[in-house]
């Protein structure tokens, strides 16, 4: 059955999906400081989330992005017949396609995008509880469809309960590192590769203060940020992209969630840095749980010392570091860089849904599903891909 049929019968199905769901009732919350207890706690050891949806991660960002762009929090939270919080799916309204269409919070500065579930509720998950989740946030007539991005089809040991929904690859991959349990380093970049990196990284050992290391301190935070929104632009023009990081708003947040404190030291989002007692040569940031780091936005230096490959080293830095705590993989964004490759060997699945929730989100979601299959097959065809940068290039 194609994604455009399964749709058709699910939204005709729809007043008979949840007699055999566990879900009770829904509420929906639009209001950040109302939903904050229950998403805390669905932080806890018994749940099942990536990074990405914590709380100190996407409050900022709907306090300094998403209200900004004129979207509103839709906070889906279910239930089963004890009230027991199941789900909570971290949403944003907004107007598109001529719909009202609810998408996962973050944009495009969250890798991954998934639900916060109750564990056990995962772990069991039915076609039946999916189908009486949609049907309960279908009858509260506030959207007219859930598009549902990048989202992970399993995360850590577990498949992801909306993978039993319609859905289709997303437009581009996630390059993965795997990291078994106790793998020589060489296992994970290899010895010649090592070697490589070490002859280059002579050179900058002889900087006076040359050091590599997670920022804790704010004062350490907000030095390598105010390099960071200096240097990045820079680095953007060179290769002729734009600077996503001048969005309005988007420098508050990144901000915001680099100081936001988690327990055992770590931040919401962290910073790696390479740096000497004259300069930064180097920083990568990302978000990380114990089980995965996952790369948000990195730069390098402009000086003569970026010929050394310092991006490259950091790079190896952090792996070695979250392999000797035992971490199980990691990764480096959403997209194919050259550099991405030379760790990541693997790639991680990931999909999009695009859900009709009435009549008016059928075409909404029959045209966002469309486009990202579009996209995907420029992303995955060279001879299109060239094309399209040719295009960008020649309009920017």
């Amino acid at each position: 059955m194609t994604m455009a049929a399964a749709i058709e019968d699910r939204t005709a199905d729809a007043g008979t999906w949840s007699k055999a769901s566990r879900i009770a009732g829904i509420d929906i919350v639009h209001d950040l400081a109302a939903a904050e207890g229950i998403w805390r706690n669905l932080e806890g050891a018994q749940t099942f989330f990536t990074p990405y949806q914590r709380f100190d991660f996407l409050s900022p960002w709907q306090r300094q992005v998403g209200e900004r762009d004129s979207l509103a929090p839709f906070i889906v939270i279910a239930y089963d017949a004890e009230r027991r919080p199941l789900v909570l799916l971290p949403l944003a309204l907004r107007h598109a396609y001529g719909a009202r269409c609810a998408s996962f919070m973050g944009g495009k500065h969250s890798t991954f995008n998934m639900a916060l579930f109750d564990r056990d509720f995962a772990a069991s998950a039915t076609q039946a509880d999916l189908d009486g989740l949609i049907s309960a946030i279908s009858q509260r007539s506030e959207a007219d469809v859930l598009a549902l991005h990048q989202q992970p089809l399993r995360w850590r040991d577990l498949p992801n309960p909306l993978a039993l929904l319609p859905h289709q690859p997303s437009a581009n991959d996630c390059p993965l590192l795997v990291m078994e349990p106790g793998a020589a380093p060489a296992a994970l970049v290899s010895n010649s590769f090592r070697r490589r990196l070490k002859g280059k990284e002579r050179k900058l050992q002889s900087l006076p203060g040359y050091r590599s290391y997670i920022a804790s301190s704010e004062a350490d935070i907000t030095r390598l940020l105010d390099w960071f929104f200096r240097v990045k632009p820079l680095r953007m023009a060179e290769q002729k992209l734009p600077n996503v990081f001048a969005d309005p708003g988007i420098e508050e947040f990144v901000r915001s969630a680099c100081t936001a404190p988690l327990a055992g030291g770590r931040h919401a989002i962290d910073i790696h840095a390479l740096e000497c007692d004259e300069e930064v040569i180097a920083i990568f940031a990302g978000v990380a749980d114990g089980h995965r780091f996952s790369m948000m936005f990195n730069t390098y230096t402009m000086s003569a010392n970026s010929k050394y490959s310092p991006g490259l080293i950091l790079m190896r830095d952090i792996i070695d570091h979250y392999a000797g705590q035992d971490y199980r993989a990691l990764d480096l964004g959403i997209g194919s860089d050259d550099y991405k490759r030379l760790f990541c060997k693997s790639d991680e699945p990931i999909f999009d849904s695009f859900i009709p929730l009435s009549q008016r989100g059928k075409l909404a979601a029959s045209v966002m599903s469309s486009l990202n299959r579009t996209k995907r097959l420029v992303k995955h065809n060279p001879a299109l891909l060239e094309m399209a940068q040719k295009l960008r290039n020649a309009f920017s």
